[in-house]
Protein backbone atom coordinates (compact mmCIF):
# COMPACT_ATOMS: atom_id res chain seq x y z
CA UNK A 1 0.00 0.00 0.00
CA UNK A 2 2.81 2.47 0.63
CA UNK A 3 4.53 1.94 -2.32
CA UNK A 4 0.98 2.22 -4.00
CA UNK A 5 0.80 5.68 -2.67
CA UNK A 6 4.47 6.77 -3.02
CA UNK A 7 4.19 5.53 -6.80
CA UNK A 8 0.94 6.95 -7.65
CA UNK A 9 2.39 11.13 -6.19
CA UNK A 10 5.24 10.72 -8.29
CA UNK A 11 3.83 9.80 -11.13
CA UNK A 12 1.08 12.38 -10.75
CA UNK A 13 3.83 15.24 -10.25
CA UNK A 14 5.99 13.78 -13.10
CA UNK A 15 2.62 14.08 -15.52
CA UNK A 16 1.78 17.51 -13.97
CA UNK A 17 5.26 18.51 -14.71
CA UNK A 18 5.40 17.39 -17.57
CA UNK A 19 2.71 19.28 -18.96
CA UNK A 20 3.90 22.42 -17.98
CA UNK A 21 6.97 22.19 -19.90
CA UNK A 22 4.50 20.99 -22.77
CA UNK A 23 2.16 23.87 -22.36
CA UNK A 24 2.61 26.49 -20.07
CA UNK A 25 6.44 27.34 -20.37
CA UNK A 26 6.03 27.96 -23.91
CA UNK A 27 3.06 30.85 -23.61
CA UNK A 28 5.77 31.85 -20.31
CA UNK A 29 8.77 32.35 -22.97
CA UNK A 30 6.36 34.28 -25.45
CA UNK A 31 5.86 36.83 -22.62
CA UNK A 32 7.69 38.86 -20.44
CA UNK A 33 10.56 36.46 -19.75
CA UNK A 34 13.20 39.10 -21.42
CA UNK A 35 11.59 42.68 -20.32
CA UNK A 36 8.68 44.32 -20.11
CA UNK A 37 6.20 43.87 -22.95
CA UNK A 38 6.09 47.18 -24.53
CA UNK A 39 1.75 48.54 -25.33
CA UNK A 40 1.39 51.54 -27.96
CA UNK A 41 -1.99 52.29 -26.81
CA UNK A 42 -4.47 55.20 -27.71
CA UNK A 43 -7.06 57.07 -25.74
CA UNK A 44 -10.92 55.46 -25.07
CA UNK A 45 -13.19 55.77 -22.70
CA UNK A 46 -15.42 53.40 -21.30
CA UNK A 47 -18.73 52.17 -22.17
CA UNK A 48 -18.69 53.36 -25.73
CA UNK A 49 -20.47 50.77 -27.60
CA UNK A 50 -19.67 48.03 -25.01
CA UNK A 51 -22.47 46.07 -25.15
CA UNK A 52 -20.84 44.44 -28.59
CA UNK A 53 -17.17 43.77 -26.71
CA UNK A 54 -17.99 41.14 -23.87
CA UNK A 55 -15.31 38.58 -23.42
CA UNK A 56 -17.49 36.29 -21.32
CA UNK A 57 -21.35 34.64 -22.69
CA UNK A 58 -23.95 36.38 -21.12
CA UNK A 59 -26.61 34.77 -18.94
CA UNK A 60 -29.13 35.12 -21.37
CA UNK A 61 -27.02 33.87 -24.51
CA UNK A 62 -26.46 30.68 -23.03
CA UNK A 63 -27.89 27.56 -24.00
CA UNK A 64 -29.21 24.35 -21.77
CA UNK A 65 -26.74 22.03 -23.14
CA UNK A 66 -23.38 20.13 -21.43
CA UNK A 67 -19.93 21.35 -23.18
CA UNK A 68 -18.26 18.33 -22.79
CA UNK A 69 -19.44 16.40 -25.65
CA UNK A 70 -18.84 19.63 -28.03
CA UNK A 71 -15.21 20.02 -26.97
CA UNK A 72 -15.08 16.37 -27.65
CA UNK A 73 -16.35 16.83 -31.30
CA UNK A 74 -14.27 19.82 -31.79
CA UNK A 75 -11.13 17.62 -30.63
CA UNK A 76 -11.46 14.93 -32.81
CA UNK A 77 -12.01 17.05 -36.26
CA UNK A 78 -8.74 19.17 -35.40
CA UNK A 79 -7.31 17.61 -39.15
CA UNK A 80 -3.75 15.38 -38.59
CA UNK A 81 -1.85 17.81 -40.43
CA UNK A 82 -2.54 20.46 -37.28
CA UNK A 83 0.46 22.47 -37.35
CA UNK A 84 1.10 24.22 -34.27
CA UNK A 85 4.72 25.78 -35.03
CA UNK A 86 3.46 27.82 -38.27
CA UNK A 87 1.03 29.48 -35.95
CA UNK A 88 3.44 30.20 -32.98
CA UNK A 89 5.56 31.75 -35.42
CA UNK A 90 3.43 34.19 -36.72
CA UNK A 91 2.29 35.03 -33.70
CA UNK A 92 5.76 36.65 -32.64
CA UNK A 93 5.24 38.85 -35.32
CA UNK A 94 4.28 42.66 -35.36
CA UNK A 95 1.04 42.69 -35.88
CA UNK A 96 1.38 44.94 -39.19
CA UNK A 97 3.41 42.15 -40.57
CA UNK A 98 0.76 38.74 -40.06
CA UNK A 99 0.05 37.14 -42.72
CA UNK A 100 -3.80 37.82 -43.02
CA UNK A 101 -4.39 35.99 -46.44
CA UNK A 102 -2.09 32.74 -45.34
CA UNK A 103 -3.69 33.10 -41.78
CA UNK A 104 -7.23 33.06 -43.21
CA UNK A 105 -6.27 30.16 -45.44
CA UNK A 106 -5.27 28.31 -42.69
CA UNK A 107 -8.39 28.68 -40.34
CA UNK A 108 -10.93 27.76 -43.38
CA UNK A 109 -9.09 23.80 -42.24
CA UNK A 110 -10.23 24.59 -38.61
CA UNK A 111 -13.94 26.05 -39.16
CA UNK A 112 -15.66 22.99 -38.37
CA UNK A 113 -13.89 22.31 -34.82
CA UNK A 114 -13.99 25.74 -34.02
CA UNK A 115 -17.97 25.91 -34.87
CA UNK A 116 -18.28 23.18 -31.98
CA UNK A 117 -15.82 25.35 -29.60
CA UNK A 118 -18.02 28.37 -30.11
CA UNK A 119 -21.10 26.41 -29.08
CA UNK A 120 -19.62 24.99 -26.05
CA UNK A 121 -18.44 27.90 -24.49
CA UNK A 122 -22.34 29.12 -24.43
CA UNK A 123 -23.17 26.25 -23.03
CA UNK A 124 -24.79 26.16 -19.17
CA UNK A 125 -22.91 23.01 -17.89
CA UNK A 126 -19.78 21.56 -18.68
CA UNK A 127 -19.97 18.08 -17.30
CA UNK A 128 -16.46 16.35 -16.91
CA UNK A 129 -16.34 13.04 -16.29
CA UNK A 130 -15.32 12.05 -12.34
CA UNK A 131 -11.86 11.78 -12.43
CA UNK A 132 -9.78 8.27 -10.44
CA UNK A 133 -6.27 7.23 -9.86
CA UNK A 134 -5.28 5.88 -13.03
CA UNK A 135 -7.41 7.81 -15.12
CA UNK A 136 -6.18 9.34 -18.44
CA UNK A 137 -7.23 12.73 -19.24
CA UNK A 138 -8.52 12.44 -22.79
CA UNK A 139 -8.31 15.20 -25.39
CA UNK A 140 -6.24 17.66 -23.51
CA UNK A 141 -3.80 18.29 -26.07
CA UNK A 142 -6.09 18.63 -28.55
CA UNK A 143 -7.78 21.28 -26.11
CA UNK A 144 -4.66 22.63 -26.52
CA UNK A 145 -4.57 22.59 -30.37
CA UNK A 146 -7.91 24.46 -30.32
CA UNK A 147 -6.85 26.96 -27.93
CA UNK A 148 -4.04 27.59 -30.95
CA UNK A 149 -6.30 27.63 -33.81
CA UNK A 150 -8.73 30.35 -31.62
CA UNK A 151 -5.33 32.56 -30.98
CA UNK A 152 -4.80 32.41 -34.91
CA UNK A 153 -8.86 33.60 -35.48
CA UNK A 154 -8.39 36.48 -32.86
CA UNK A 155 -4.68 37.54 -34.00
CA UNK A 156 -6.19 37.69 -38.00
CA UNK A 157 -9.01 39.45 -36.49
CA UNK A 158 -7.35 42.02 -34.70
CA UNK A 159 -4.79 42.53 -37.70
CA UNK A 160 -8.02 43.73 -39.54
CA UNK A 161 -9.28 45.78 -36.67
CA UNK A 162 -12.31 43.67 -36.98
CA UNK A 163 -12.86 44.09 -33.23
CA UNK A 164 -16.15 42.93 -32.75
CA UNK A 165 -15.15 39.57 -34.25
CA UNK A 166 -12.21 39.58 -32.59
CA UNK A 167 -13.96 39.79 -29.49
CA UNK A 168 -15.96 36.60 -30.14
CA UNK A 169 -12.82 34.95 -30.75
CA UNK A 170 -11.13 35.92 -27.43
CA UNK A 171 -14.05 35.16 -25.81
CA UNK A 172 -14.24 32.02 -26.95
CA UNK A 173 -10.46 31.39 -26.21
CA UNK A 174 -11.20 32.43 -22.49
CA UNK A 175 -14.28 30.06 -22.88
CA UNK A 176 -12.57 27.44 -23.35
CA UNK A 177 -10.32 28.22 -20.96
CA UNK A 178 -12.77 28.66 -18.00
CA UNK A 179 -14.45 25.18 -18.87
CA UNK A 180 -10.92 23.41 -19.30
CA UNK A 181 -9.96 24.95 -16.10
CA UNK A 182 -13.38 23.69 -14.25
CA UNK A 183 -12.15 19.87 -14.29
CA UNK A 184 -11.43 17.84 -11.43
CA UNK A 185 -8.19 16.96 -12.19
CA UNK A 186 -5.34 19.13 -11.62
CA UNK A 187 -3.97 19.06 -15.29
CA UNK A 188 -7.16 20.67 -16.85
CA UNK A 189 -7.01 22.96 -14.37
CA UNK A 190 -2.61 24.06 -15.62
CA UNK A 191 -4.19 23.69 -19.37
CA UNK A 192 -6.73 26.26 -18.31
CA UNK A 193 -4.62 28.83 -16.64
CA UNK A 194 -2.52 28.30 -19.82
CA UNK A 195 -5.31 28.78 -22.70
CA UNK A 196 -5.93 31.76 -20.12
CA UNK A 197 -3.19 32.94 -20.83
CA UNK A 198 -2.79 32.92 -24.57
CA UNK A 199 -6.41 34.74 -24.69
CA UNK A 200 -4.08 37.48 -22.48
CA UNK A 201 -1.69 38.06 -24.83
CA UNK A 202 -4.49 38.24 -27.62
CA UNK A 203 -5.95 41.24 -25.04
CA UNK A 204 -2.84 42.81 -25.50
CA UNK A 205 -2.78 43.17 -28.99
CA UNK A 206 -6.50 44.18 -29.29
CA UNK A 207 -6.19 47.22 -26.68
CA UNK A 208 -3.32 48.63 -29.04
CA UNK A 209 -5.72 49.19 -31.79
CA UNK A 210 -6.01 52.91 -32.85
CA UNK A 211 -10.23 52.26 -32.72
CA UNK A 212 -9.92 49.28 -30.17
CA UNK A 213 -12.82 49.25 -27.41
CA UNK A 214 -12.43 50.11 -24.10
CA UNK A 215 -12.52 46.45 -22.27
CA UNK A 216 -12.32 47.94 -18.47
CA UNK A 217 -15.83 46.82 -17.64
CA UNK A 218 -15.84 43.06 -19.49
CA UNK A 219 -12.09 42.55 -18.06
CA UNK A 220 -13.43 43.49 -14.91
CA UNK A 221 -16.67 40.96 -15.14
CA UNK A 222 -14.56 37.78 -15.81
CA UNK A 223 -14.44 35.93 -12.89
CA UNK A 224 -11.85 35.98 -9.98
CA UNK A 225 -10.20 33.40 -9.78
CA UNK A 226 -10.62 32.69 -13.00
CA UNK A 227 -9.88 29.04 -12.48
CA UNK A 228 -10.30 27.75 -9.06
CA UNK A 229 -7.55 25.04 -9.14
CA UNK A 230 -8.04 24.79 -5.44
CA UNK A 231 -10.83 22.60 -6.37
CA UNK A 232 -8.57 20.17 -8.36
CA UNK A 233 -5.85 20.87 -5.79
CA UNK A 234 -9.02 19.36 -2.74
CA UNK A 235 -9.88 16.47 -5.01
CA UNK A 236 -6.65 15.00 -5.69
CA UNK A 237 -5.20 15.83 -2.41
CA UNK A 238 -7.82 13.60 -0.70
CA UNK A 239 -7.50 10.72 -3.82
CA UNK A 240 -3.96 10.93 -3.06
CA UNK A 241 -4.31 10.97 0.99
CA UNK A 242 -6.74 8.00 0.83
CA UNK A 243 -4.28 5.61 -0.66
CA UNK A 244 -2.24 6.24 2.27
CA UNK A 245 -2.71 3.38 4.86
CA UNK A 246 -1.33 6.05 8.33
CA UNK A 247 -0.76 9.37 9.42
CA UNK A 248 3.00 9.33 8.70
CA UNK A 249 2.77 8.36 4.95
CA UNK A 250 -0.21 10.99 4.87
CA UNK A 251 2.27 13.55 5.95
CA UNK A 252 4.98 12.59 3.61
CA UNK A 253 2.89 12.32 0.50
CA UNK A 254 1.48 15.92 2.06
CA UNK A 255 5.25 17.00 1.69
CA UNK A 256 5.92 15.52 -1.45
CA UNK A 257 3.03 17.68 -3.22
CA UNK A 258 3.74 20.67 -2.16
CA UNK A 259 6.15 21.98 -4.36
CA UNK A 260 3.72 21.04 -7.51
CA UNK A 261 0.77 22.77 -6.09
CA UNK A 262 2.57 26.28 -5.14
CA UNK A 263 3.83 26.22 -8.76
CA UNK A 264 0.27 25.42 -9.53
CA UNK A 265 -0.95 28.33 -7.51
CA UNK A 266 1.31 30.95 -8.72
CA UNK A 267 0.07 29.84 -12.29
CA UNK A 268 -3.01 30.81 -11.06
CA UNK A 269 -2.62 33.63 -9.15
CA UNK A 270 -0.35 35.01 -12.28
CA UNK A 271 -3.23 34.94 -14.88
CA UNK A 272 -5.60 36.64 -12.54
CA UNK A 273 -2.86 39.32 -11.92
CA UNK A 274 -2.56 39.08 -15.63
CA UNK A 275 -6.60 40.30 -16.05
CA UNK A 276 -5.85 42.99 -13.53
CA UNK A 277 -3.30 44.30 -15.09
CA UNK A 278 -4.87 44.77 -18.64
CA UNK A 279 -7.98 45.96 -16.59
CA UNK A 280 -5.45 48.46 -15.36
CA UNK A 281 -4.30 49.66 -18.41
CA UNK A 282 -7.91 49.78 -19.48
CA UNK A 283 -8.55 52.36 -16.94
CA UNK A 284 -5.54 54.15 -17.71
CA UNK A 285 -6.89 54.86 -21.60
CA UNK A 286 -10.39 55.90 -20.52
CA UNK A 287 -7.95 58.64 -18.16
CA UNK A 288 -6.52 59.65 -21.49
CA UNK A 289 -9.49 59.49 -22.97
CA UNK A 290 -11.24 61.85 -20.22
CA UNK A 291 -8.30 63.99 -20.44
CA UNK A 292 -7.21 64.89 -23.62
CA UNK A 293 -4.62 62.24 -24.73
CA UNK A 294 -2.71 63.08 -21.25
CA UNK A 295 -1.34 59.81 -18.92
CA UNK A 296 -2.15 59.93 -15.53
CA UNK A 297 0.56 60.66 -13.18
CA UNK A 298 -0.20 58.39 -10.49
CA UNK A 299 -2.96 55.30 -10.93
CA UNK A 300 -4.65 57.28 -7.87
CA UNK A 301 -5.24 60.09 -10.33
CA UNK A 302 -7.82 57.52 -12.12
CA UNK A 303 -11.22 58.07 -9.66
CA UNK A 304 -13.69 57.57 -12.12
CA UNK A 305 -13.68 54.24 -12.22
CA UNK A 306 -12.22 51.50 -9.75
CA UNK A 307 -8.22 50.76 -10.80
CA UNK A 308 -7.29 46.91 -9.78
CA UNK A 309 -4.49 46.00 -7.03
CA UNK A 310 -2.31 43.74 -7.80
CA UNK A 311 -3.19 40.37 -7.00
CA UNK A 312 0.60 39.32 -5.60
CA UNK A 313 0.95 42.73 -3.33
CA UNK A 314 -2.72 43.09 -2.53
CA UNK A 315 -2.02 47.41 -2.87
CA UNK A 316 -1.77 49.15 -6.18
CA UNK A 317 0.71 47.98 -9.26
CA UNK A 318 3.72 49.85 -9.71
CA UNK A 319 3.34 52.88 -11.81
CA UNK A 320 5.62 55.68 -12.66
CA UNK A 321 5.87 58.21 -15.84
CA UNK A 322 8.80 57.89 -18.05
CA UNK A 323 9.88 60.25 -20.66
CA UNK A 324 8.06 57.95 -23.19
CA UNK A 325 5.37 57.20 -21.34
CA UNK A 326 4.70 55.22 -18.71
CA UNK A 327 5.53 51.78 -16.77
CA UNK A 328 3.27 49.79 -14.85
CA UNK A 329 4.87 46.38 -13.01
CA UNK A 330 3.19 43.88 -10.35
CA UNK A 331 5.43 42.35 -7.62
CA UNK A 332 7.10 39.60 -7.42
CA UNK A 333 6.19 36.40 -7.18
CA UNK A 334 8.12 33.95 -4.24
CA UNK A 335 10.19 32.19 -6.96
CA UNK A 336 11.16 35.24 -8.41
CA UNK A 337 11.05 35.34 -12.21
CA UNK A 338 9.96 38.05 -14.37
CA UNK A 339 8.37 35.96 -16.61
CA UNK A 340 5.39 35.83 -13.64
CA UNK A 341 5.29 39.71 -13.46
CA UNK A 342 3.06 42.09 -14.92
CA UNK A 343 5.81 44.62 -16.72
CA UNK A 344 4.29 46.89 -19.43
CA UNK A 345 5.79 50.05 -21.35
CA UNK A 346 3.23 52.18 -21.74
CA UNK A 347 3.55 54.27 -24.63
CA UNK A 348 0.34 56.83 -25.67
CA UNK A 349 -0.18 57.62 -28.86
CA UNK A 350 -3.77 60.57 -30.05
Amino acid sequence: MILKAFGYIMKRIFICFAFLLVIVVPVNARRSAKGPVELTIYPAKVGEAEEKYQLMVKDEDQIDADAVPLYEKAAKLIPKDFNQEQIREWSKLPIEQFPQQQAEETLQKYLEPLKFAVRATRCKECNWPEWKPGDQIENLTEYRKLSYIVELWARLEISREGYEKATIAIRTGFGIARHVGQGPSIIQGLVGTAIGGIMCREVEHYVQGQDSPNLYRTLANLPRPFVDIEKAIKNEMKVSLDLAPNELIREQITKQMESLLDGTRRRSKRLDNNLNGLQCVEAIRHYAGMHDGQLPDNLSDISQIEVPKDVVSGKAFEYRRTSTGAALKSAMLEEGSLKYMVNYVIVLSK
